[in-house]
């Protein structure tokens, strides 16, 4: 099954890394990322651009276009994986590892995927 993996943490403390300790944190990542490519587990990888950059719309009777996400928590969604996974259990596993290469802070939810239609955007 796909597991959608979506990484949350503070804008504010990531932002705020330098040029070389972004490059750290995503070098950790990018160990963990190439192993699941090579057990053929690995599908899209995103890393969002901050939530200042963010368009909602509100739907409704009228549909309302707003600047940002006006999210009302601590932690922002910073991107996501998706990763094929025999069960939960894995997912969990593949999460502990992720969590081990990034920051000390912040969460992963992982959600399995009921849907999945890659595109062509990325080609």
């Amino acid at each position: 099954m796909l597991y959608a993996i979506l990484c949350y943490d503070s804008e504010a403390v990531v932002g705020s890394w330098t040029k070389e300790q972004d490059a750290a944190v995503i070098a950790k990542l990018d160990s963990v990322t190439e192993k699941l490519a090579r057990e053929g587990r690995l599908g899209p990888v995103a890393r969002l651009m901050p939530t200042t950059t963010a368009t909602t719309l509100r739907k409704g009777k009228e549909s309302i276009v707003l600047d940002g996400p006006f999210a009302e928590t601590k932690e922002q969604l910073l991107g996501f994986f998706v990763v094929e996974c025999a069960s939960l259990e894995q997912a969990i596993e593949t999460v502990k590892e992720l969590g081990r290469a990034s920051s000390s802070n912040g969460s992963y939810e992982i959600r399995p995927m009921r849907l999945f239609r890659p595109g062509s955007a990325a080609q």
